[in-house]
């Protein structure tokens, strides 16, 4: 009887130093296969170089990703703490599809009950989205802006077939505008709630698994 191939890992990206933290201060039990937080730096530039690179190892080969991190809502009524999972991430360059979306926001609404979970298109930007170009982007239909998940999704499908995801919390809101990302050291419930999805993470990436070539 052959031996069952070994699951294919999972890569999960986020920006920020506060993010990273968060993310290593979540429960990481009930993965099924080889986990790495990678820290890319904030920027688009910065996630796009970093995924790429971590992808060239051999050991990541067919790994699913999953962008995460903070966000800026875009839709009126959002507030900081609600969590965001992109059905598709858009940029200049492009768009990706998102893999096991319903899934996702179903998990995450179970470890997180009375969360508020928005579905649907997440857009890339170069810089901090305030004021005025939030409405305008909010007007292209996306609900939520970043800087990094767009160009790490894309960045990772191109090195090869994989599913991928983006997942994010609201930090700033159009009523709820932040002067500074800084401003999370403070322990707003954006850090709580990113410290809490690892496990929907594992759920997701068990659901998605591409078999190993």
């Amino acid at each position: 009887m052959s031996a069952r191939p070994a699951p294919a890992p999972l890569l999960v990206a986020c920006a920020l130093g506060i993010e990273h933290l968060a993310l290593r201060a979540g429960d990481r039990g009930g993965a099924d296969g080889p986990v790495t937080v990678l820290r890319t730096g904030m920027g688009p530039v910065a996630a796009a170089r970093s995924v790429t690179r971590v992808l060239a190892d051999p050991a990541l080969a067919g790994a699913a990703v999953l962008a995460t991190g903070f966000c800026a809502g875009l839709a009126p009524g959002m507030h900081p703490g609600d969590l965001v999972v992109a059905d598709e991430t858009r940029d200049p360059r492009g768009s990706v599809p998102c893999t096991g979306t319903g899934p996702l926001v179903k998990e995450l609404g179970r470890i997180l009950p009375g969360r508020t979970v928005h579905t649907g298109p997440l857009v890339g930007s170069d810089h901090v989205v305030r004021g005025s170009e939030r409405s305008a982007l909010r007007a292209t239909g996306a609900i939520a802006a970043d800087m990094e998940s767009a160009t790490t999704l894309l960045a990772a499908v191109r090195t090869g077939e994989r599913p991928v995801a983006a997942v994010r919390v609201v930090v700033d809101a159009p009523e709820h505008e932040l002067v500074r990302i800084g401003t999370v050291r403070g322990g707003i419930s954006a850090f709580r709630v990113l410290r809490s999805v690892l496990p929907a993470f594992f759920e997701w990436h068990r659901n998605v698994l591409l078999p190993r070539r």
